[in-house]
């Protein structure tokens, strides 16, 4: 298998609301449509994507149920180049409809970051990390 990320799809309760809330709030580009069974946005890197939370699960299995709660173990990330940035997207994120867990805060690991949840629930860190560097079309370079 080659070590590859092609799309994480987040299963969401509201599709409408959640393709609002990056397409016009956060401002990913998406061809979908609020008549759109599925949600593809452009991003740099990896895709990612929304799907209704019942589809999503009776996709992997008709038995299995589609049920969220609490904290799952995952966190989505967004680094940015720079250390202000941080609370500039967390801003955005905000008045996009997002709710701020962590405000923009020096991090144990000599970053800055903060984190927000999006309308259902999942977890979003942003993080400028000393070290990091992006190539010239936006995405990440981790040499390791």
């Amino acid at each position: 298998m080659e070590p590859r990320i092609s799309i994480i799809t987040l299963g969401v309760t509201d599709f409408v609301r959640s393709l609002r809330f990056y397409r016009d709030g956060l401002g990913w580009p998406t061809r979908a449509t609020e008549t759109s069974d599925i949600a593809f946005f452009n991003t740099i890197g990896t895709r990612f994507a929304i799907y209704p939370l019942e589809k999503l699960a009776e996709d992997i299995s008709p038995s299995l149920p589609p049920a969220r709660s609490g904290f799952s173990g995952i966190t989505l990330a967004h680094n940015v180049r720079a250390r202000e940035e941080v609370a500039v997207v967390l801003a955005q994120a905000e008045a996009a409809g997002a709710r701020i867990i962590k405000p923009a805060q020096d991090a144990s690991w000599g970053g800055h970051s903060g984190y927000f949840t999006d309308p259902d629930s999942y977890y979003w860190e942003v993080a400028f990390a000393p070290g990091f560097q992006f190539a010239a079309d936006g995405s990440l370079i981790l040499d390791q």
